[in-house]
């Protein structure tokens, strides 16, 4: 049944944010940038583990991991604005973040990051 619930909580989200974005993109882009799902996920985590530094080291590789996933949105806006096809920008997009996680990750190993 928890299981459920958190499906569903968290498909909601998805949907409501797209539904908004809709009408008003930069509400959708608001409501999208708040770290709803980290926060959903930390507390079933808490909730399932009750472990907060378990928690903590959640938090911290979010952090870690936010700043690489940005390319992803300075990426594909680029693409689209230079009239790539969708599809094409957003796996080109992807990509490309797949590439800098990557280079994050080595980065982060070297400086001791885990």
């Amino acid at each position: 049944m928890q299981y459920l619930l958190k499906t569903v909580i968290s498909a909601v989200l998805i949907v409501a944010i797209a539904e908004v974005s809709k009408r008003i993109p930069w509400i959708g882009g608001l409501i999208a940038s708040l770290p709803l799902t980290s926060l959903l996920a930390m507390v079933w985590l808490y909730k399932d583990t009750h472990n907060a530094p378990q928690v903590g080291a959640l938090a911290t590789s979010i952090f870690w991991m936010v700043l690489p996933s940005l390319a992803l949105f300075v990426v594909l806006p680029f693409l689209i604005k230079k009239e790539v096809p969708f599809y094409w920008a957003l796996l080109s997009a992807s990509l490309v973040t797949c590439g800098v996680y990557y280079v994050a990750n080595t980065l982060y190993a070297k400086l001791g990051i885990s």
